[in-house]
Order: structure tokens, then C-alpha cells, then sequence
């Protein structure tokens, strides 16, 4: 027994060795940089940015074209009298590649001036996210209402700006939301009459004939599926949703 304690002594000291002689990563490391600014260790770093990423659903509902997207699809798919067709899964994977392809100018921004930039070393990584900030802070103004602004500046009794760019991202991404709301509510109002007017025709016709107890969606389902098909409203629809945006 003690012969086997003896051999197996040096493998027990092996970790301890290799720990002595590696340090390995520190975790918490702070440089200071001649402008006074700090930067801090990669493992800091790489906690930050993991954290950041919890927030990437609210910041692609809040601060992208995503919210008026999927809106107008859940009043079309309403407005048609479909309730599951087309899916959620297929309005949600719709809205998200639409919402890249509106978004691309953008991203593509954010990746010159702040990702490429940051990952050649040429800049911190807090100055690569105030650079970052700055094409959503466009894309975001200029689809925001001047009234939305004011409204939420007027309850946060934030003081007048001199430029846009000193609006504070507390008051502008509800204030975006806000008009991103108002703009897919009025856009499924337009897609909404033609449909409820099919519906009221079919209506009428139904409660002339005295088939009053026939439910008039039955029949007026068909009808608004075949005019939708017809005028090629899915084309129509994402176009009209593509165009109105300012990016």
C-alpha cells in the first residue's frame, strides 16, 4: 500500500506544478492609456459582450425594422380571416431575413466603423460602441415623428437638444417604438378596407337571399384569398414595407 502511495505521490503534485508554472489568464487586468481613458482585460471583455447578447432580442424588436414588420403581417394575416395560416414560425423567420435585408445598410456601417476597426486594434472597446451607436441612432431618427420626440422628452423633462445626435438613447428608442407603431397600425388600416369591404358585400348579399344563418367568413374567405392572389399582394405588401423606410 505504501509502495503505490509513493508511486502515485508525483501524480497527485502534477496539477499543482502546472498551475505554479502557468498562471493562465488574469481574470481582472486594467490598462490606462495616455488620454486617460482604461481598457480593460479580454476575459472582462468577453463577460461584457456575453451579457450584451442577452439583450439582442430587445434590441432587434426596439431598435430595428422588426416590430413594423411582423405588425402588418399579424393585421394582414387578420384582415384575411386566416388564423394560423401562414404560421407564426413563417411570419417570424419572414419578418427577420425582411428585417436584414431592410437593416444591411446599416449593419454594414456598424461593421466599417466600429467591428473592423475594433478587431484590427485600432480601437477601444468602448469607443467601438459609441461608433456602433451611431448608425442605428440615424436609421432610428429618421423614422421617428417629431411629435413622439417631444412627447418623451417632455416626460423625461430632458432639456433642449442643440443637434439630434444629442438626444439620449432613453429618449429615443421609445420614442421610435412609439412611431413604429403608429406607421403599422396606419399601413394595416389601408391593408384591412379592401377586405372588410368584400366582407360587408357578401354580407348583404347573404342577408338578401335569407341565408342568414350561413356565417358570411365562409364564403367570403375564398373571395378575399382569390384577390389577394390576384393583385399579388405578398409582393405588394413587402415592397410597400421595403419602401417605407428611410435608411
Amino acid at each position: 500500500m505504501k509502495r503505490v502511495l509513493v508511486l502515485l505521490l508525483p501524480l497527485l503534485m502534477l496539477p499543482g506544478l502546472v498551475l505554479a508554472a502557468d498562471p493562465g489568464i488574469p481574470a481582472v487586468t486594467l490598462t490606462t492609456n495616455p488620454d486617460g481613458s482604461a481598457d480593460y482585460s479580454v476575459t472582462l471583455q468577453i463577460l461584457g459582450l456575453m451579457t450584451l447578447l442577452t439583450f439582442l432580442p430587445a434590441i432587434l424588436m426596439m431598435m430595428t425594422s422588426f416590430a413594423r414588420i411582423i405588425i402588418v403581417f399579424a393585421i394582414l394575416r387578420q384582415a384575411l380571416g386566416l388564423q394560423q395560416t401562414p404560421s407564426n414560425q413563417i411570419l417570424v423567420g419572414l419578418s427577420l431575413f425582411l428585417t436584414l435585408f431592410i437593416m444591411s445598410p446599416v449593419l454594414d456601417k456598424v461593421n466599417e466603423q466600429a467591428v473592423q476597426p475594433y478587431l484590427n486594434e485600432e480601437m477601444t472597446s468602448v469607443d467601438a460602441l459609441v461608433a456602433a451607436s451611431k448608425p442605428f441612432r440615424g436609421f432610428m431618427l429618421a423614422q421617428t415623428r417629431e411629435t413622439d420626440l417631444n412627447l418623451f422628452m417632455n416626460i423625461s423633462r430632458t432639456e433642449a437638444v442643440e443637434t439630434p445626435d444629442d438626444i439620449p438613447f432613453t429618449v429615443l428608442v421609445p420614442s421610435f417604438v412609439t412611431s413604429e407603431l403608429k406607421t403599422a397600425f396606419q399601413i394595416g388600416f389601408m391593408l384591412f378596407i379592401p377586405f372588410l369591404v368584400i366582407d360587408l358585400v357578401v354580407a348583404s348579399v347573404l342577408m338578401a337571399m335569407g341565408m342568414m344563418m350561413l356565417s358570411p367568413v365562409i364564403i367570403s374567405l375564398p373571395f378575399k384569398i382569390m384577390l389577394f392572389v390576384l393583385v399579388d399582394g405578398w409582393a405588394m405588401v413587402i415592397g410597400t414595407l421595403a419602401g417605407s423606410f428611410v435608411v
